[in-house]
């Protein structure tokens, strides 16, 4: 692990270069997206051809094999299908076509001189009626929660503005992934400020979702933007965050958060408010955790009368790189039960541009899982240029 003594502050400060005014998107990229939406329009037209297959299908089976057999009650399985992945209208057509479908082959094999054709018909009227009511229910249900979740999609947003490529020597990239489930976002956070002390960042993880996260972390957000440009050193920016946490928060919630200074000289200050220490990553591909030299109560937890964290210094020169991430990174597990080995993935963040490796990162990390992700998983990458 990478430590440092104590030592809290730079001794000189150099303003960084003004922000480039462009500004990193979240990850995934245009490019990803458009390759999603390529592979949804492809298995939605293959969803929407199923019901006609099914039915082209049993319709030549029963000829086949004759009326003796029975399938002809299959057909109904065409407008079962279009209830679950199509709208009711849709529905409605294939249970109109399948109706159709089954007089013609009903009265073909002369299945009406008996109670066969009739039941066969019903059947499908039955099934048809059914596929559309569900397909209503389930159409009412998908915009209920695509409203709920465009608006939590829009509060998280606002929440967590872009930040920007690059200050000075440093360039910069973020991936938000997000594990919505039923609207239930997430308390991750992140931003980057330039101060006269240097380039200022805070990554934190706010205990639980809905809400009441999002509520904690835009007062996290808020007092830290504030104190970035005001206070002179990171404990002041990390008392005057603490302070505003203590009166918004109840009860035993509490925010783990990670600050971090950067400025002039060839170190980074850092403050660990219970938070995941961050990855650090060397020119020769040494690997290590950047932990604290002591533990400490996230913010929030103060109020129990445990001692302030402790600023501490790691080497930050060209080429090196810091990697800050919530628990949902290194708490993804894979079908064994495994966490994700981040520190083992560092080589992933090879690529010359930063966003690209941290989108590695996170395609690897989605890979481990094997699926959705069940938490939030904020990464944020800092990344010391090189000299030419």
């Amino acid at each position: 692990m990478l430590r440092s003594g104590a030592g809290g502050r730079f001794r000189t400060f150099r303003r960084p270069t003004a922000l480039l005014p462009e500004h990193v998107t979240h990850i995934p990229s245009e490019n990803t997206l458009t390759v999603e939406k390529g592979e949804q329009r492809t298995r939605s037209r293959a969803l929407a051809v199923l019901p006609y297959a099914v039915m082209a299908v049993v319709t030549t089976v029963d000829l086949t094999a004759g009326p003796g057999v029975g399938f002809l009650p299959l057909v109904s399985l065409g407008p079962a299908f279009a209830g679950l992945v199509g709208g009711w209208r849709r529905t409605a057509v294939v249970g109109l076509t399948a109706f159709v479908l089954c007089l013609g082959l009903g009265v073909h094999s002369g299945l009406f001189e008996s109670r066969r054709g009739l039941t066969a018909l019903l059947s499908v009227a039955g099934v048809t009626a059914a596929g559309v009511a569900a397909a209503v229910m389930r159409q009412r249900r998908e915009a209920e929660l695509a409203s709920v979740r465009s608006i939590a999609e829009v509060a998280q947003r606002v929440l967590l503005r872009p930040v920007p490529r690059g200050a000075g020597p440093l360039r910069i990239a973020v991936s938000y992934t997000s594990a919505v489930a039923e609207a239930r976002i997430g308390g991750d956070l992140y931003e980057v400020v330039t101060s006269p002390a240097g380039v200022r960042i805070i990554v934190g993880d706010v205990q639980g979702k809905g809400l009441e996260a999002v509520e904690s972390a835009a007062v996290v957000l808020g007092a830290f933007r504030e104190a970035a440009h005001d206070e002179p050193d990171l404990p002041a920016v990390g008392e005057r965050v603490e302070r505003a946490l203590n009166r918004h928060l109840s009860g035993e919630r509490f925010v783990t958060a990670v600050l971090a200074e950067i400025g002039d000289g060839p170190r980074a200050t850092l403050l660990n408010f219970g938070h995941p220490a961050p990855l650090v990553v060397r020119p020769d591909g040494t690997v290590g955790f950047a932990a604290p030299p002591d533990r400490a109560l996230p913010l929030g937890l103060t109020l129990h009368g445990a001692d302030a964290p402790a600023p501490y210094e790691v080497p930050f020169t060209p080429g090196d790189q810091l990697l800050f991430y919530t628990d949902g990174v290194t708490e993804a597990r894979d079908a064994a039960d495994r966490f994700y080995p981040l520190d083992e993935r560092a080589a992933l963040l090879k690529d010359p541009d930063p966003e690209a490796a941290l989108r590695s990162v996170r395609e690897d990390l989605v890979e481990h899982v094997e699926g959705p992700l069940h938490d939030d998983a904020a990464m944020l990458l800092v990344r010391y240029r090189q000299s030419r």
